[in-house]
C-alpha cells in the first residue's frame, strides 16, 4: 500500500508484520572482490554466503504467509490421488475459473510440456516478448519465436503503462506470412520480464483473443505475475480501476485457452501450474506430464508445496499482496530516478531494471555491459542482481553473437523480503558506482556453454578494470 506523508512523499507501507527473520551478512569488500572473481563474473556463480541481499530473482525467493506454512502440514503425501491436488484443483477454479490443471514443478516445466504437446518443427509460436526458457523449449522443439512487441516496447524511458502490449499489426501480418496453420500458439506473458517487467493492457488481451479465435490460434497466457499484471490494469486502466484483483484476473481469463504460471513468483511457492477449460487441450499435455515430471496429482511437485501454492494463489488476490513487489519497485526507480541513475520507465513488476547502455555507454555490446555492471554493483554493495541482455541471449546456430534488444541489470524485489533501508542502501551503492561508472570496462567469456549461457558461463574483466573500481571504493567507503 503506498501511503502519503505529511510532507507530500509517497512510500510503499508494508502489510505485513515481521515474526520470523532469517540473519544476513555484508561480506567486507575483500571477500566479495575474491568471491566474484571465483564465480567467473557470473552473479549466478555466488554463494549465498557471499552475498548480502539477494536479487538475483523472485523466483521461488518470496516471504511465505502464516497460512501458508501452516497448510504445508496437512498435505497428503499420497503418490496418486492426493487430496492436496484436489485442494488445489477447487481452488483454481476458484479464483481463475479454469476446470482442468495440473501441477508442474516449475514455469520452464510447463513450457516444455507445451512446446512437446504444440510445437513441431517448423511451427511458429508468436509472442508479446520471449523469456529464456520459452524460447529455448521452443527452438529445441524445431519451432521458431516471433515477437511482435510494438516498437516503443524498447525505450527504456517511456510514460507508456502497457509496453508489453502485443502488436495487433504485427500480429496479423504473421498470420498472413506463414499461415495461421503454421502457428502453435500465441503466448501473451504477463508481465514481460526481459524488457523490464512491463504489463500489458486487458484491452489489448481481448484484441489479441479476438484476432487469435478469427484463425483458431490458442492464445497461451504466462500467468507468472499474473496478480501484479491485474493491479497495473487496476491502476492504469481507467474502466478497472473499480474492480478487485480477482474480477480482473477471472476476465483476463475468458480470453485465454492455456494459462501456466510459475508459482515461484506470485504464488509464493515452489511450484507451478497449467490450467484449462478445455479438454482437448489437457488430454493433449497430459500424456507428457508422468514422462517428464510425475503423476497427475503431484506433477513433480511436493504435495507440501501444493498446499502452499493453493493458499498463495488465493492471497495473491489480496491487493495489498498484489501490490507489495509492485509499489517498492516503483519507490526504487523513483528514488534511483532521483539520483540520476538511468533505469527503465516506467517502473514495471518483479524488479527495478538498469539500462547498462545508459549507464556504461563507453562499452559496446559486444563487452557485455549488463553483465559487468552486474559484477560491478556486487563488487560494491554485496547486492547480487541478474544480467538480462547479451550474456542472456545464446549465440545462434553459426556461433555468432546475437546481441540483446535491451541490456539491463534486473534487481528484483522478493515480495515481503526487504526492507526500506535495504532499498536506500542498494540506491546510494548504485548512485556511487553511477559516478564512477568510467572505471567499469567490459566482460569476455572464457567458460561458454552452448545454451542458456547466463547460468553457468564464466567471463574475466578486460584491462583489470575491477582493481582501479575496488581501490575506489577503498578509498571512500573502506573495507565494508
Amino acid at each position: 500500500m503506498n501511503v502519503i506523508l505529511s510532507t507530500g512523499k509517497s512510500i510503499p507501507l508494508e502489510m505485513h508484520k515481521v515474526r520470523i527473520i532469517q540473519k544476513t551478512t555484508l561480506p567486507p569488500l575483500v571477500q566479495r572482490k575474491k568471491a566474484i572473481a571465483e564465480a567467473g563474473y557470473n552473479t549466478f556463480l555466488l554463494r549465498t554466503n557471499d552475498v548480502f541481499l539477494d536479487m538475483l530473482t523472485d523466483s521461488g525467493t518470496n516471504a511465505m504467509s502464516d497460512n501458508q506454512l501452516s497448510a504445508m502440514m496437512i498435505a497428503d503425501d499420497a503418490y496418486a490421488g492426493s487430496e492436496s491436488f484436489y485442494r488445489l484443483s477447487e481452488t483454481v477454479k476458484e479464483v481463475f475459473g479454469l476446470s482442468y490443471a495440473m501441477p508442474v514443478h516449475q514455469g520452464r516445466a510447463a513450457e516444455h510440456l507445451l512446446a512437446k504437446a504444440f510445437v513441431k518443427p517448423g511451427t511458429i509460436v508468436l509472442m508479446n516478448y520471449h523469456f529464456t526458457t520459452s524460447r529455448a523449449h521452443v527452438e529445441l522443439a524445431g519451432g521458431k519465436v516471433i515477437e511482435i512487441f510494438h516498437d516503443d516496447a524498447l525505450q527504456t524511458r517511456s510514460d507508456n503503462p502497457f509496453k508489453g502490449n502485443l502488436d495487433l499489426s504485427k500480429f496479423q501480418e504473421a498470420i498472413d506470412t506463414h499461415g495461421a496453420e503454421n502457428i502453435a500458439y500465441v503466448r501473451m506473458e504477463a508481465t514481460t520480464n526481459l524488457i523490464g517487467g512491463q504489463p500489458f493492457s486487458l484491452g489489448n488481451l481481448r484484441a489479441v483473443k479476438q484476432l487469435a479465435e478469427k484463425y483458431s490460434i490458442p492464445v497461451v497466457f504466462d500467468g507468472s505475475l499474473i496478480a501484479e499484471n491485474a493491479y497495473f490494469i487496476k491502476t492504469r486502466e481507467k474502466e478497472y480501476a473499480e474492480k478487485s484483483i480477482h474480477e480482473i484476473i477471472l476476465e483476463m481469463m475468458q480470453l485465454v485457452d492455456i494459462l501456466y504460471l510459475s508459482a515461484r513468483k506470485c504464488a509464493g511457492a515452489r511450484g507451478g501450474l497449467i490450467a484449462t477449460n478445455h479438454k482437448n487441450l489437457y488430454d493433449q499435455l497430459l500424456p507428457w506430464l508422468p514422462v517428464y515430471e510425475g503423476f497427475a496429482t503431484y506433477g513433480g511437485m511436493s504435495t507440501k508445496e501444493i498446499e502452499a501454492m493453493r493458499v498463495g494463489l488465493t492471497e495473491m488476490l489480496n491487493i495489498d499482496v498484489a501490490s507489495s513487489a509492485v509499489d517498492f519497485v516503483r519507490y526504487f526507480v523513483e528514488k534511483l530516478e532521483e539520483s540520476g541513475v538511468p533505469v527503465v520507465t516506467p517502473a514495471g513488476g518483479l524488479a527495478c531494471h538498469i539500462d547498462a547502455q545508459r549507464f556504461l555507454p563507453h562499452l559496446p555490446q559486444s563487452a557485455y555491459p549488463a553483465g559487468a555492471l552486474a559484477a560491478a554493483f556486487y563488487l560494491v554493495s554485496g547486492i547480487r542482481g541478474m544480467e538480462r541482455g547479451t550474456i542472456s541471449t545464446d549465440r545462434d546456430a553459426d556461433g555468432k553473437e546475437i546481441f540483446a534488444d535491451l541490456e539491463l541489470l534486473r534487481l528484483a524485489l522478493p515480495r515481503r523480503v526487504y526492507t526500506m533501508s535495504h532499498v536506500e542502501y542498494a540506491v546510494d551503492r548504485l548512485s556511487w558506482l553511477h559516478k564512477h561508472r568510467k572505471l567499469i570496462g567490459g566482460l569476455r567469456f572464457v567458460e561458454e556453454p552452448p545454451v542458456l549461457r547466463f547460468f553457468f558461463g564464466k567471463l574475466q574483466p578486460d584491462n583489470g578494470w575491477e582493481d582501479k573500481l575496488y581501490q575506489a571504493y577503498l578509498k571512500d567507503f573502506g573495507a565494508i
